[in-house]
């Protein structure tokens, strides 16, 4: 049920992207300016191609979970260690089938393709107030790795 997205995901890809705008602009109106998906089909198409952003769907018939991931790699750094990163940019679970544990599963995909591809460590961000991804990823076994902070002029 979970595999790396294609083409023909674009418009499910999308009718997610739409959810978690709702979800980013509910919390920051500020910053999110709602009913925008973060990405179009043809961009969505680009990242679908590119093996360092791999998209993972969930799929039963129709897409009904993502997870959006960046692959980077820091390397002969002056201060930094040689390191493989997966960056989670986004997962999302159809609001009307959340609680069934497919967020777990394709936290769970995106944890074990990371380790199959040699990946340190996988790493994302939260908004501040967007409790529930907070308490989900914290469920997964993630911790804080750094904090942002902001003034507001």
């Amino acid at each position: 049920m979970i595999r790396k997205a294609e083409k023909r995901d674009i418009e499910g890809l999308t009718r997610l992207l739409y959810q978690v705008d709702a979800v980013h602009h509910d919390i920051r109106p500020d910053l999110f300016k709602g009913n925008t998906p973060k990405y179009d089909a043809q961009e969505l198409a680009a990242i679908i191609s590119d093996e360092s952003t791999p998209i993972f769907v969930y799929d039963d018939g129709r897409v009904l979970g993502h997870a959006f991931c960046q692959v980077s790699e820091v390397k002969d750094h002056r201060l930094l260690q040689d390191i493989k990163t997966l960056y989670i940019d986004d997962i999302c679970v159809d609001e009307t089938v959340r609680g069934k544990h497919i967020g777990q599963a394709l936290y769970e995909f995106v944890r074990d393709y990371a380790r199959s591809i040699g990946c340190y460590n996988i790493t994302l961000n939260v908004w501040e107030g967007n409790d529930a991804a907070m308490s989900f990823y914290k469920n997964m076994g993630m911790q804080v790795q750094k904090t942002g902070m902001e003034t507001l002029l």
